[in-house]
Formats: structure tokens, C-alpha cells, sequence
């Protein structure tokens, strides 16, 4: 059995080196998708025995899909992982115990998924563990192609391991805010797409299948969005905040609940009424308005292999 990690990239020598040290022993091999670093990123993925691949950045969906063309012929698993993120102890045993052990109807894995957040673990909120998935087979696992918050879409069976991915971005809170402003520009894409359906709508989103992200996409989709701008980023913080228990994740989590639950979202419905009051005083499409307000292109995109 060859699993392979598949990580992207983009100056991302501050973490790099910690996750490929975390996959020693429980991957077979690590193909990094770079998008033209200029820091040491690729001299420690080459270091590390990692192949390198490269194309410019278009979205995540755009450049992961891509990369699982890349993948060696003989691969039988991939493992999604950022640059930022490490395996448990636990999760990295049960990979190697587990994986090798499941039949054939078994096309992906959900693990669990924590996140820290100016040095403390967010365990409150309601939010985590999250259950992503990320082990799957190469051709029947594709990423939903979509501009914000991109999952593994398998069709068959899928299994469940007990062991946790961390998200630890060592990053400062000015990279974090400029980030997320960045991540709201492309939700905003995403909420203007459920309103005129400009591209095709993909969406792992099903109340019926059990799965936590089909249930919150579904919500998010079906009820959160219908709600009224603004007032929605209110009510989902307030949620987090007080009702599930977020102020008992202290300072680092008051900062992280208001910014991650309200600012951000808040944000995001900001760019959404921009963009359509762009469109109304300019008399131009949603795609002209989303290329001139939040500089994105969301036209049909051509990848070429570099």
C-alpha cells in the first residue's frame, strides 16, 4: 500500500519542516504544490525527499485537483494535510495500523481536526474536534470546487478514526487578519453564487448523510445565508460565545470567537452588499462587479502544468 501526502504551499518555510517531520514513518512519500515561493520552502520539501511540483495559484480546489493529477500511478491513498498542521501521535498509529486494514468499498477517512490559536487549543464554541475528511483514494476523492471552505467529496463507504490533525499556525494576528480578509473576499464569491448562480453550485452539503460537514454546509447554505446580512455574524457569534461555552476559552479565545465568528463573517456580508450595490449603481454583471470590487476572477480558469 503507497499513501501520499499531498501538501500546498506558499512560504510556508515557517511550518514546513515540522509537518514533514510529523509524516516520517507513516507516509510513503510527500508531493508538495507549490505556487512559486520565494522563502526556503522548497529547499526544505527537497531536503526532506519531498517531489515538487509547481503551478500558479488560482484557488485552493483549483491547485489540490491539480495536484492529484500529479500524483505517481501506483499511489493508493492520499493524505490532505497543510503545511500548518501536524499528526497526532495517535492519528500517525492508526494511519499505519488502520489504513492498510480497510476493504476495498472504503473510498475516504475522516479524522478529527483541532486548532490553536495565539499559542492555546480552542476546545470550546462548539467547534472542535471537527471531522474533515482526509485520507482518501486517488479517483474517487476529488475537493469541492469552490472558492472558501473546500472539502473531500468521495462517493462510496467511508470510515472514521479516532486520531486528530492540528492546526497550529505560528503566524502573527496581522498575517491572520490580512489572511482572513483575503478568505473573505472568496466567501463572499461563494454566498454571491447561492444568490445568481453564475458557476456551477458543488457542494458536499446533505442533512441525510449523517456526515458533521454535509450538516453544516447544509445549514449554512439552506439557513445561515437566507438570514439577514450582518445580523447573521451577531447571532452566529453570540451562539459560539455564550451559548456554547467559547468564553471559557479565555483571552485567546474571546480574541479568536469575536474575530473568527463575528469580525470575519461580519466581514464577508460587507463584501456581499458592496458588491451588489456595485451592481446596481454601475449596471454591470455579478462577475464584472466581483472582478472590479474584490479583484477575482471567477471566470472559467485554464491550468498549465509549469
Amino acid at each position: 500500500m503507497k499513501l501520499t501526502a499531498v501538501i500546498l504551499t506558499l512560504n510556508e518555510s515557517r511550518h514546513l519542516r515540522r509537518c514533514l517531520e510529523g509524516l516520517h514513518g507513516v507516509v510513503d512519500g510527500v508531493l508538495v504544490a507549490d505556487s512559486f515561493s520565494t522563502d526556503e520552502t522548497l529547499a526544505i520539501a527537497e531536503a526532506h525527499g519531498a517531489r515538487v511540483v509547481k503551478q500558479p495559484w488560482v484557488n485552493y480546489a483549483t491547485q489540490f485537483n491539480w495536484a492529484l493529477t500529479q500524483l505517481d500511478p501506483d499511489t493508493d491513498w492520499v493524505l490532505r494535510i497543510d503545511a500548518d498542521e501536524v499528526l497526532t501521535p495517535e492519528l500517525a498509529a492508526e494511519i499505519r495500523e488502520r489504513l492498510p486494514t480497510l476493504g476495498p468499498e472504503i473510498d475516504g477517512v475522516y479524522v478529527g481536526r483541532r486548532m490553536t490559536f495565539q499559542g492555546r487549543m480552542i476546545r470550546h464554541g462548539g467547534l472542535f474536534p471537527v471531522r474533515v475528511l482526509r485520507l482518501f483514494r486517488p479517483g474517487r476523492g476529488a475537493c469541492e470546487n469552490r472558492w472558501m471552505d473546500e472539502h473531500i467529496k468521495v462517493a462510496g463507504a467511508t470510515a472514521n478514526f479516532r486520531g486528530e490533525l492540528i492546526d497550529d499556525n505560528l503566524n502573527s494576528l496581522t498575517w491572520w487578519t490580512e489572511k482572513h480578509n483575503k478568505y473573505a473576499s472568496r466567501e463572499a464569491v461563494d454566498l454571491l453564487n447561492l444568490r445568481y448562480g453564475f458557476m456551477p453550485h458543488d457542494s458536499v452539503a446533505n442533512i441525510r448523510d449523517g456526515s458533521q460537514a454535509g450538516i453544516k454546509r447544509w445549514l449554512k447554505e439552506r439557513i445561515y445565508a437566507r438570514l439577514p446580512g450582518g445580523f447573521r455574524a451577531f447571532a452566529y457569534f453570540f451562539y459560539r460565545y455564550f451559548l456554547r461555552f467559547g468564553f471559557l476559552d479565555g483571552r485567546a479565545g474571546l480574541a479568536f470567537h469575536f474575530l473568527q465568528g463575528f469580525w470575519y463573517r461580519y466581514l464577508v456580508d460587507a463584501k456581499v452588499a458592496e458588491v451588489g450595490r456595485y451592481m446596481k449603481t454601475n449596471d454591470v454583471s455579478v462577475e464584472k462587479a466581483i472582478l472590479d470590487v474584490l479583484q477575482i476572477d471567477v471566470r472559467p480558469q485554464v491550468s498549465h502544468d509549469i
